[in-house]
């Protein structure tokens, strides 16, 4: 008997873009992938490196300068309609109506693919099972959290039973219990329902899921083949180390990233997990002898991304061997007092309160982490910390101030990043820089000279002139950061920043993040990527409003160490006391 051919082929597949600064940029070049029946493949790569490019020409949204696509054993530049009748395709921004209820959603999709009567409603009742969103049809999809929304996207994607589905980021912005169910919905879809799923992500502990990996960088496939293949490129060269008595382990971590011999290096639970060149541990002055430890998927794709590097690779600007200082403005004095206080504290809209009785103090230096499902209360404190809000109860300080009586001048001493970048598409990054610069009330030869220090420290001068809507990569996050840096604020509030970001870019990120810390200023940052946790000295995990843990992240680990998870991440952690916390034993 013939074996099928592949869902997806392609061969030699080759894609470019002009950019709107006139360079031609190489999406894909001469990529060769297959992907058989019944296949759960992954993704990975940092920014621009093609994948998007590659799912919207299996998609039938595009078609390939040259080279060969085929979905479903048919050629996607001939059949595209018929393949589009088969397959379904969820991009990274999908089309749902904020003023549509879920139900009323879910219709209009139905209606557009002709599923009607009997069919319809079976296919209703199954999706509403599988995504959990039976209790929620009459809710507004803009009134859904982020991993609802999600889960209501691929709902809608999957009205009509597709032979091949294909996801560009669905988990990207959504926290790690939205996250594991979007995960327990896709492999059912493969392993129950038979459905072929090809699905891009930022998040390298998502790639061991998947029956297949392909790593891709600047429009090449790298690696393509099952996950632990990339895992053991990094065989014996993965090791941790301790930093000294009373350094930080991103510290340590930053000055390690700039050694000879590191491919890569992240704290771990108080340590540094490092990645050399070869199996040579590596000797590091005044510190205990490195340990070697078991081998990851991220560490194998940081090995294949720094054997890529050449000396004209832009590619990895966002991340090897590129030091990231402090401004020698930024050299604050250290305080006995917290520089931020919060006790008590309440917010209430109407009948529902968003924050319960909130309590934690942030020292000068310190980099706090606010952890916390989707709709659990973060982005309200911060935007309470900010001025941006008022309490409706309990005392809130910051760098001195109260905020109940004098938040406009409390804002001159902080800046924020929000999530989705209050950046202005349709200005020029100096344009951006510019404004934000006046808002903060720079004026004359300090604002010309932050406006050129923010270019030259971000990197942004090859960019200047393009609208931050068309920015590229990891550049909307650097100009975003940039425009909060200018006043040089003492304390840098991060809501979510580095969402959507690849690992390179977060990588060059938190170097950043490091160096203003270690110049004094103090950082209070939320995330949903657990592994930037670590970079944090202490962390406090909310839900419903409420503080149900504050730590370190090595002793949160533990709180969640087994005899079968004798070494848990930050992630199983956090999934532990969210978990406790809503059965009612925190």
């Amino acid at each position: 008997m013939t074996p099928p051919p592949p869902i997806l082929a392609c061969q030699a597949v080759v894609k470019t873009f002009r950019r709107e600064t006139g360079e031609i940029v190489r999406a894909l070049d001469g990529v060769n992938v297959e992907v058989g029946h019944g296949t759960l493949a992954a993704l990975v790569g940092p920014d621009g490196a093609g994948k998007t490019t590659l799912l919207r020409l299996a998609a039938g949204l595009m078609t390939a300068d040259s080279g060969d696509v085929a979905v479903l054993g048919m050629d996607i530049r001939r059949d595209a309609a018929s393949v589009q009748a088969r397959i379904g395709y969820m991009p990274q921004r999908f089309g749902l109506y904020d003023d549509l209820s879920v139900q009323e959603n879910l219709d209009l999709y139905a209606d557009m693919h002709g599923v009607t009567g009997p069919p319809r409603r079976q296919r209703y009742e199954r999706l509403l099972h599988m995504t959990a969103l039976g209790p929620f049809t009459r809710r507004l999809a803009g009134k859904l959290s982020g991993g609802m929304k999600q889960k209501l996207g691929l709902a809608c994607t999957l009205i009509r039973q597709p032979e091949l589905l294909l996801l560009d980021e669905p988990t990207v912005g959504v926290d790690p219990l939205s996250r594991r169910e979007l995960w327990e919905i896709i492999t059912d879809l493969v392993h129950g329902q038979g459905v072929s799923v090809v699905v891009s992500t930022t998040y390298l502990d998502e790639a061991p899921r998947a029956g297949m990996a392909i790593v891709m960088h600047q429009g090449k496939v790298l690696a393509c083949g099952p996950p632990d293949e990339v895992c053991h490129i990094a065989t014996g060269r993965v090791f941790r180390v301790r930093p000294a008595s009373g350094q930080a382990a991103r510290g340590l971590q930053a000055r390690l990233l700039d050694a000879p011999g590191i491919v890569d290096a992240v704290p771990e639970a108080g340590l540094v997990r490092i990645v050399t060149v070869d199996t040579t541990p590596p000797t590091l002055a005044e510190l205990e002898p490195p340990t070697s430890t078991r081998e990851t998927f991220r560490d194998g794709f940081m090995v294949l991304m720094q054997s890529t590097q050449t000396q004209a690779d832009e590619g990895l600007d966002q991340g090897f061997h590129q030091p990231a200082t402090a401004p020698t403005a930024f050299s604050l004095q250290p305080t006995a007092s917290p520089v931020v206080s919060v006790r008590g504290l309440v917010r209430r809209f109407g009948d529902f309160t968003a924050v319960d009785h909130v309590d934690f103090q942030v020292r000068r230096g310190e980099v706090f982490g606010l952890l916390g499902p989707n709709g659990a209360g973060k982005t309200t404190t911060f935007r309470m910390l900010c001025g941006l809000l008022p309490a409706s109860g309990g005392e809130l300080t910051v760098a001195g101030v109260d905020l109940h009586k004098t938040r406009a001048s409390a804002r001159q001493r902080i800046g924020y990043v929000a999530q989705k970048y209050s950046l202005y598409g349709q200005l020029s990054v100096v344009e951006n820089l510019g404004f934000f610069a006046s808002a903060y009330g720079l004026r004359g030869s300090r604002r010309r000279g932050r406006i050129e220090w923010a270019i030259r420290e971000f990197g942004l001068a090859d960019f200047a002139r393009l609208t931050s809507e068309k920015l590229p990569g990891g550049y909307k996050q650097r100009l975003a950061m940039a425009a909060a840096l200018l006043h040089e604020p003492e304390i840098l509030f991060l809501d979510e920043p580095t969402s959507g970001a690849d690992p390179l870019a977060r990588r060059d990120f938190w170097r950043r993040i490091t160096a203003l810390a270690e110049g004094g200023v103090t950082v209070i940052v939320t995330t949903h990527f657990m592994e930037e946790a670590e970079y944090c000295d202490r962390i406090a995990i909310i839900d419903a409003g409420k503080i149900w843990a504050q730590d370190t992240p090595a002793n949160l680990r533990q709180r969640a160490r087994r005899d079968d998870q004798p070494e848990p991440t930050m992630e199983e952690a956090f999934l532990e006391i969210v978990e406790a916390a809503r059965r009612g034993n925190p």
